[in-house]
């Protein structure tokens, strides 16, 4: 089928895809497809269940409560030699601006987003459930042939004690000695690695002194500007996609944008 014939409505469905399969709709997709868009039986979906690539689905049965799709045809594989997905650890934030970094993150390519409690937060606990609907709704959205984890929220201390070494954790640093931002993600380009934002208030003194002294820990400037923790989060990421990600890879496999 011709890219500008395809549907627009994506789905991120968590069970195994292939062609001539059957996958079942739980309660809310059912509701979104029937309620929200108003589509039916015949009308075309794509699925995608980051594992199997994407799928061209009909809606075989639809009711208040479940339905079926009928799987189609493949319309795009799974992404061969994708460098690792970075992570965010980031402090929850007031005002909505929380769901907003889930959002944006997704969009630039994260694959693990993990709330941080720090000592100066002014947020001590989130709603994951929104979150995890907020990601999913974003990679529905940005095209993704898959949808991030959502990591339960933790204290950074807890964090640090049980991290992997593996993988490279950049802090952003508002004082004190760090690397240029470009010199230091272009330097690991293509390895796992975190980015770690702290709250507005940023990190408390003993906080910066124990990120400081652990091995797995690189220290990265943002600039002469003061930028928000948001800000900062989304410069972070692009940044490392642009130098070290997946933003060296090419134009991707976009979609026209007259999909019916």
């Amino acid at each position: 089928m011709a890219a500008d014939a395809l549907p627009r409505t994506r789905l991120y469905i968590d069970q195994p895809l292939g062609e001539g399969g059957v996958a079942a709709l739980d309660g809310d997709r059912a509701h979104y497809l029937r309620a929200v868009l108003r589509q039916g039986p015949g009308d075309g979906v794509l699925a995608f269940n980051g594992r199997d690539g994407e799928y061209l689905a009909r809606i075989e049965t639809l009711s208040k409560s479940n339905g079926t799709l009928r799987l189609e045809q493949q319309t795009r594989a799974p992404a061969a030699d994708a460098p690792p997905a970075p992570w965010l650890l980031f402090a929850p934030l007031k005002g909505g601006r929380t769901e907003y970094v889930v959002e944006k993150a997704v969009e630039l390519g994260v694959g693990r987003l993990v709330p941080v409690y720090t000592r100066r937060g002014d947020v001590t606990r989130v709603n994951l459930d929104r979150l995890r609907a907020n990601a999913l709704e974003a990679a529905e959205q940005c095209e993704r042939l898959d949808a991030p984890d959502i990591a339960d929220g933790i204290d950074l201390q807890k964090l640090l004690s049980s991290w992997e070494p593996g993988r490279t954790l950049f802090v952003a640093a508002e004082s004190g000695d760090a690397q240029p931002l470009v010199t230091a993600v272009t330097a690991a380009a293509g390895k796992p690695v975190a980015f770690l934002v702290g709250p507005e208030g940023g990190f408390d003194r003993q906080e910066l002194d124990a990120l400081r002294r652990l091995p797995f820990v690189v220290s990265v400037g943002l600039g002469p500007r003061v930028l928000r923790a948001d800000t900062a989060a989304f410069s972070a990421l692009a940044v490392w996609q642009a130098a070290g990600g997946d933003w060296r890879c090419g134009g991707g496999d976009a979609r026209p944008p007259n999909r019916v």
